[in-house]
């Protein structure tokens, strides 16, 4: 039920490193074809850093683990793909269907192939008024109990972040900041709330190794903030999600519907602003990510 490509499947045997990339982003994240062209971007990156890639999706039933350029040319265009968390996993795979991973299904596929990092945009985390529909996001489930570092921008502000870290902390997942004290928050690189430690890349790979050492399953989610120069303005983003989760509301719109619709509308009204700072912070984080992968590898 697994197939790991070549390429990933020799830099594993010989230690080196790989860097896991989930496919949400391609087939529910971004329009085409600059989904498609982000992709190819950020594989592109990881291979510069030293790194070898390997994309994320089930395919017809299996379980991949690095893409080809027809694959992903298939995810970015296709309208079949279903969006794919560790709840869906038995059914896309037993049904022979054809899925997109979220954070939580790539966490499991990597921990699988033996991949220990993993680069995405922002996890998921506690929605606003989480507290009433009860609507947490697996991601942070995953994160508690499969040995995966997850290198991404924070959460999407669209979340309720400070609740997120709280089911953070009770699931004991340590959550690190790259060279900041602050939780960024995705679009933005602040959001009021500390991280648990302020880290480079190789105190990050040093806490990663360690924690696993002593026995301690379960993740670590390493923060990025967005580079300074493609972060977009705080209150203009709060001013958008609120107008765009009153919408959502009088349209009914709920569960995994939500979060699309709410990227949906954020980009229309900052006049696509939010898209490309997606792709840049995404971009980033690969950059970072493919550091600590290697860091990693090399204390392994």
């Amino acid at each position: 039920m697994l197939v790991i490509k070549e390429e990933v499947k020799k830099a594993l045997e010989e230690g080196r490193a790989v860097v896991a990339l989930e496919s949400t982003i391609i087939a529910h994240g971004m329009p085409y074809p600059e989904n498609l062209e982000t992709a190819k971007a950020v594989e592109a990156i990881v291979r510069e850093a030293g790194a070898v890639p390997a994309t994320m999706a089930i395919l017809d039933g299996v379980l991949k683990v690095g893409l080809d350029d027809e694959e992903l040319e298939y995810l970015a265009t296709t309208k079949e793909a279903l969006k794919v968390s560790r709840r869906d996993l038995p059914y896309v795979v037993s049904e022979k269907k054809s899925g997109a991973t979220t954070v939580a299904a790539t966490m499991i596929m990597a921990k699988m192939a033996g991949i220990k990092v993993f680069v995405t945009g922002g996890v998921g985390g506690v929605h606003r008024e989480g507290e009433k529909s009860m609507d947490v996001s697996a991601d942070l489930t995953e994160l508690s109990k499969t040995s995966v570092a997850v290198v991404c921008a924070g959460s999407k502000s669209i979340l309720d972040i400070g609740r997120t870290l709280e089911v953070l902390e009770t699931q004991g997942v340590p959550v690190l900041g790259y060279k900041t004290d602050e939780f960024p928050s995705f679009y933005t690189r602040r959001s009021g709330h500390p991280v648990d430690f302020n880290m480079d890349v190789k105190g990050a790979a040093s806490l990663i190794k360690t924690k696993w050492d002593l026995g301690l399953e379960g993740g670590v989610l390493f923060t990025v903030p967005i580079p300074e120069e493609h972060e977009l303005d705080a209150e203009e983003i709060e001013e958008a999600i609120q107008r765009a989760l009153e919408e959502a509301k009088k349209l009914k719109i709920s569960g995994k519907k939500v979060t699309p619709y709410l990227l949906d509308e954020l980009k229309r009204v900052t006049d696509g602003k939010s898209l490309k700072a997606n792709i840049e912070l995404v971009y980033n984080n690969a950059r970072v990510g493919s550091q600590l992968a290697v860091e990693l590898a090399s204390l392994e």
